[in-house]
């Protein structure tokens, strides 16, 4: 069997020792005659399962008991509405940074619940950078500020952890939790859905400062009630429990890694050889600033966009897949999560080179 480089946006690629696993485990998970899909999530055997997942998520972002961990679903988009209504508690408005598609999709789900302040944003510049913090228009009646850490779409990241005072301060991580190493303390609120670097669609973690719960609207649902989830163990109702299983192989492996230090390493060296590969041409081009270019998703362009199906079909034929830029923007996308090995960033250099001294 010959495994592809896959670069997709998500769900993305997992790590082939993960897969591994789970394809030893699929009929008899360790000894017991039946696969995790087919465990009551009530059994002493998933209870396991799910308790050392989340003590490996613990682990690994260096969370203390001050933090709940929850594993929910709905994904990132429900956490759109979720937030919300969990952190308003009397306040009327909320603080959002609008840097691109995802952040857009956010504020607009936020405006259902509350007053939506838009204190900064990049549309201006079509989502290149990220705005100067020295620019943001805070309010400190604010429930809560609210970013997008890393915008899959556009390939914006934040490289630094925003300083918002004493109003909370929540973050969609979707796309880069688990990847370098970063100072939660400084948040009350991350969430980050699973399909990037935790483990595959279905499940989104959510971890939540405990001195936080009790501002929840008296009207939410009791799904979305972040109390109500940590009360029960994220097990209020029946989890998705295979998608709770191998996010926990994935914490396992990258553990097996170095954990996030050295993860971080990893993924700045493909990233800085995928951007070398761009600047150094004259036939593609990345539109982010350089000091904002975001780790995970490397988005750029052709020098002729009439190319672009023909590059992407090439690249198919090679074994690297899912580069084509997200259809809003077009282009080409190329996500590095943590199971994308350096390999796979080599190849696809080796390609554009070669592409391009065909067509330039």
């Amino acid at each position: 069997m010959t495994r592809v480089f896959n670069f997709s946006a998500g769900p993305a690629a997992l790590p082939t020792e993960v897969l591994e696993i789970a394809q030893a485990e699929m009929l008899d998970y360790q000894g017991r005659g039946l696969s995790v899909m087919e465990m009551s999530h009530r059994s002493d055997e998933f209870i396991a399962i799910a308790a050392q997942a989340e003590q490996d998520c613990r682990d690994l972002l260096a969370l203390s008991d001050d933090y709940a961990v929850l594993f929910l679903q709905g994904g990132a988009t429900g956490q759109f509405a979720a937030v919300p209504m969990n952190l308003l508690g009397d306040k009327k408005s909320a603080d959002y940074v609008s840097t691109g598609s995802w952040s857009k999709k956010a504020i607009a789900e936020a405006k259902r619940y509350c007053n939506v302040n838009v204190v900064a944003s990049s549309e201006a510049t079509n989502f290149d950078r990220i705005p100067p913090r020295a620019e943001w228009k805070l309010d400190p009646n604010a429930a809560y500020v609210h970013f997008c850490s890393n915008e899959t779409i556009g390939g914006v990241e934040f490289f630094e952890n925003p300083d918002v005072g004493a109003v909370p301060l929540v973050a969609d991580m979707s796309s880069n939790l688990l990847s370098r190493p970063m100072d939660l303390t400084r948040y009350g609120v991350v969430y980050s859905g699973a399909q990037k670097n935790i483990g595959p669609a279905g499940i989104v973690v959510v971890i939540v400062r405990r001195d936080l719960f009790g501002r929840a609207r008296k009207d939410i649902p009791s799904l979305f009630d972040y109390k109500l989830a940590d009360e029960n163990d994220s097990m209020y109702n029946t989890p998705p429990t295979y998608a709770w299983y191998l996010s926990g192989l994935v914490f396992k492996w990258l553990k097996r890694q170095g954990g996030v230090h050295a993860i971080g390493e990893v993924n700045r060296k493909k990233a800085a050889t995928l951007y070398r590969a761009i600047d150094t041409s004259n036939f593609y081009r990345c539109p982010v600033l350089a000091e904002h270019r975001s780790t995970m998703n490397v988005v750029f362009t052709l020098a002729d966009a009439r190319l672009d199906d023909e590059f992407v079909a090439g690249a198919d034929a090679r074994g690297l897949l899912n580069l084509k830029g997200h259809r809003s923007v077009g282009g080409i996308r190329a996500s590095l999560y943590n199971a994308v090995p350096q390999a796979g960033v080599d190849a696809l250099v080796d390609y554009m080179s070669s592409f391009e001294n065909e067509h330039a």
